[in-house]
C-alpha cells in the first residue's frame, strides 16, 4: 500500500485541519485531495510555508470559539416547553427526540444546532422536568432546561358526556 504524505490546506472532516501533515493513500492524495485544492504535497519547500497554515487554522479556531460561546450564552438563557400526547394509563403516544428538541431550539432561540449535537440517552416519553446536554463546539457542552407537559386535548366526547 503506497503512502504519500500531503499538507493539508483547509479542515477535512476525519482527516485534520489546516497545516497538519498527515499520511494518507497515494490514489487519495492524487485523485482528491490535491485536485480539489485540500492538499499539497509535503516537499522541503512546501514545508516552510506551514507557519502560515497555522496561522490561518489559529483564527478559524478562535472565530469559531467565540461563536460557540455566543451560542452557548443563548442557549443558557432558552428554557424548553413541549407537550407529549398522553393516553388514559398515562402512557405516551409518541416520544420527543433530539430531532424534536433540535427544531424547538431553532424557533425558540433562533440557533440551529445539529441534532447529533444533543445528548439524549433516550428518547422522551414522560412528562416532567428534563436536563438536556448540547454539545455547542468541542469544548464547550451547556445543559438545557426542558419542561415536558402533558397535551391537553378538549374532546366534544367529555363536553357531551358532561352535559347529560
Amino acid at each position: 500500500m503506497a503512502t504519500t504524505e500531503v499538507i493539508l490546506r483547509e479542515k477535512v472532516d476525519n482527516l485534520g485541519a489546516e497545516a497538519d501533515v498527515v499520511t494518507v493513500r497515494r490514489g487519495y492524495a492524487r485523485n482528491f485531495l490535491v485536485p480539489s485544492g485540500k492538499a499539497f504535497e509535503a516537499t522541503p519547500g512546501n514545508l516552510r510555508h506551514i507557519e502560515h497554515l497555522k496561522q490561518v487554522r489559529a483564527q478559524r479556531e478562535a472565530e469559531e470559539l467565540a461563536e460557540a460561546e455566543k451560542i452557548a450564552t443563548k442557549l443558557r438563557k432558552t428554557k424548553l416547553s413541549m407537550e407529549l400526547s398522553i393516553g388514559q394509563g398515562g402512557k405516551a403516544f409518541g416520544s420527543i427526540t433530539s430531532a424534536d428538541i433540535a427544531k424547538a431550539l431553532e424557533e425558540k432561540a433562533k440557533v440551529e444546532i445539529d441534532r447529533h449535537n444533543i445528548t439524549l440517552d433516550k428518547p422522551i416519553k414522560g412528562t416532567g422536568d428534563y436536563e438536556i446536554p448540547v454539545k455547542v463546539h468541542a469544548d464547550i457542552e451547556v445543559i438545557v432546561a426542558l419542561k415536558v407537559k402533558a397535551e391537553k386535548e378538549d374532546s366534544d366526547d367529555e363536553a357531551s358526556d358532561s352535559a347529560e
